[in-house]
């Protein structure tokens, strides 16, 4: 049987370069960090007083103006990614009823959640006693409310839920929503990942199992991939949402179409809570699976958008498990969003497919900052300066606390 093909037709993000998708890409192309000293609270105790953190978010219209005080900021920002999302595939306020309400889903997950929301229910419980805790706090703090939500709003009906992988939970759900799609369950699917966790408690967990970098003084080179001096990743927040459709619905209705989906793989390292396996075998698995799925060989491969998160161990684990895959890395270039907006969790993966079906759409890559001291047998061609590169595969890996990877593959629609 012929497999369905599912096509992108739309992007939407919240970032800490903005929530337009093209100011997104071109502060990537820029090299531009969005790495700042912490400014929603005082973090000056901290070891870590750096984030890429989202200032002066403002949904506008998109969200009520009262629910928008009330919600937690990871609903909010998937709210307003996946309503972007929908107008970049010419889907505006007065064309959804044209959709089969029924036949569109939401698969927006989150690695933490409400944190925000949590803090405050916890703080109230506390000091004030039970009866002060919000009537709003469960439904705020559960990670599936950013679908809901979002699926309430817009009147979608169709497969709903979210997916919670850790870093990984931006792949797992579009993977679950292509996968919606191929099986015939619904024609068009918005699928992401949204987090808001440039917090004190989330800040205080990182800096206690000693995973950030405390690259205070210079947080613009901090997160810095693959990079000998590197110790640790950069906190991060945001969203970003893909509108996913077999191609036959994106067709008949006139949508752009900016990629074509062709595949997703998934594995487990089974190794180690934090820490990813050294010989990379997971990460190995993870990308064999995206590939077959996808019916792409390696040397298909011209573009990994990595998931480079700048820390001592999983950096070369992944360099070292795509070398055993690709025997001519010298032909594939690799760059690390992260290495310019930090890492967003759960929204991480989310945030990077959008930047590989840009990447395919616009025929540039980004750069990966602060490469000074490289480690040694990396191989790949890794960009320092925005570059022409004419994209035809685009892979994209997540890799999430609890062994959980997952990979993409997109191509161009042809």
């Amino acid at each position: 049987m012929t497999k369905k093909r599912i096509v992108v037709t739309g992007l939407g993000v919240v970032s800490c370069h903005g929530n337009d998708t093209e100011q997104f890409y071109n502060s990537l192309l820029e090299g531009k960090s969005g790495v700042k000293k912490i400014s929603g609270f005082d973090a000056s105790s901290f070891p870590t007083q750096i984030a890429a953190e989202i200032t002066g978010f403002d949904p506008g219209d998109l969200i009520d103006k009262k629910q928008a005080r009330r919600i937690d900021k990871f609903i909010a920002y998937a709210i307003v990614a996946g309503k972007k999302a929908l107008m970049s595939a010419g889907i505006s306020h007065e064309r959804l009823d044209r959709l089969d309400k029924e036949r569109a889903g939401v698969i927006i997950g989150s690695g933490m959640g409400g944190m925000e929301r949590f803090h405050e229910g916890v703080d109230s419980l506390i000091n004030r006693g039970w009866k002060r805790v919000s009537p709003f706090f469960i439904p705020y703090v559960i990670t599936n409310m950013g679908s809901g939500m979002l699926a309430i709003d817009l009147g979608f009906m169709g497969p709903n839920y979210s997916i919670s992988t850790a870093c990984a939970t931006g792949n797992h759900s579009i993977i679950a929503a292509a996968n919606h799609i191929r099986n015939g369950e619904a024609d068009i699917m918005l699928a992401g990942g949204a987090e808001a966790a440039v917090l004190p408690i989330s800040l205080a967990g990182f800096c206690a199992c000693k995973a950030l970098s405390e690259r205070n003084d210079e947080p613009e080179k901090a997160s810095r991939p693959w990079d000998k001096g590197r110790d640790g990743f950069v906190l991060g927040e945001g969203a970003g949402v893909l509108v996913l459709e077999s191609l036959e619905h994106a067709l008949k209705r006139g949508a752009p179409i900016l990629a074509e989906f062709l595949g997703g793989g998934m594995s487990c390292d089974a190794h180690h809570i934090t820490e990813p396996k050294p010989d990379g075998l997971g990460v190995k698995h993870c990308i064999l699976h995206a590939l077959k799925e996808a019916h792409v060989t390696p040397d298909e491969v011209d573009y990994i958008n990595a998931h480079g998160t700048s820390t001592p161990l999983g950096d070369m684990a992944e360099i070292g498990a795509m070398k055993r895959i690709f025997t001519n890395p010298g032909k594939i270039a690799v760059n690390s969003t992260k290495s310019l907006i930090g890492h967003a969790l759960g929204a991480a993966g989310g945030l990077e497919a959008v930047t590989s079906v840009l990447a395919i759409h616009k025929k540039k890559i980004h750069p990966s900052l602060n490469l000074v001291d490289p480690e040694d047998g990396i191989e790949f061609h890794i960009p320092r300066t925005a570059e022409e590169w004419d994209v035809n595969i685009a892979l994209s890996n997540s890799f999430g606390f609890g062994g959980h990877n997952a990979s993409l593959v997109f191509g161009r629609y042809r």
